[in-house]
């Protein structure tokens, strides 16, 4: 006998994830809105697997540093971005995901107006930033989505992966700061924002550049 559990009544404790497989997108679309809009949760699909993760808030923080570390970065050097958050991005019926935070810098003016994403309309963003992640299904939607570099930070580390042909590759240099020591910098920097607060390292970081 099968017994049929409703998705609302599945908790997920602080930085645990479950995966669902073999689910097709209709079924995907079906959770998401059970689940609705206000979820603690993020989620990953691809290919008829779907992962639902719950993360830690300790791991909240270093996205979000991160995320002002590259706009002050950007700002220094006169370019334009914009920031979409965990914009929500499909590629029916394959993937779908959504970033911790990510960024528009190269493709910044292709977006402008854009209030509901659509990847039939706008590029995917050009910068996703991920805490801690551990899921394949997660790399791989972005593969799907066209992601041209990808940054996760975990256990004090940044791992750079740029997108080539079908997979992606780790990389010592960023597409977007090809000229700065990003895999070195950033953990620095997110380390001197938690000992000292992020506010005093962001004005010794804009003081310096």
């Amino acid at each position: 006998m099968s017994v049929t559990i409703p998705i609302q009544a599945i908790e997920l404790t602080p930085g645990s994830h479950i995966s669902i497989h073999n689910l097709s997108w209709q079924d995907f679309e079906t959770i998401l809105d059970n689940l609705g809009e206000k979820r603690n949760t993020r989620v990953a699909y691809y290919q008829s697997t779907l992962d639902i993760m719950s993360p830690l808030a300790i791991h909240e923080r270093p996205h979000r540093i991160i995320a002002y570390i590259v706009t002050a970065i950007l700002d220094s050097q006169g370019r334009d971005w914009d920031d979409f958050g965990s914009t929500t991005f499909k590629r029916p019926p394959i993937a779908e995901i959504e970033p911790d935070t990510c960024f528009y810098i190269q493709n910044a003016s292709s977006v402008k107006g854009c209030t509901n994403m659509n990847l039939s309309i706008y590029p995917p963003p050009d910068l996703a930033i991920e805490a801690d992640v551990t899921s394949k299904t997660t790399l791989n939607a972005y593969i799907a989505i066209g992601v041209p570099e990808v940054w996760i930070y975990k256990d004090g580390q940044l791992t750079i992966n740029i997108l080539s042909e079908n997979s992606y590759v780790p990389s010592s240099s960023s597409l977007v700061f090809p000229d700065l020591p990003i895999t070195q910098l950033i953990p620095q920097l997110v380390l001197k924002a938690i000992d000292e607060g992020t506010s005093k390292m962001l004005r010794d970081l804009k003081a310096e550049l």
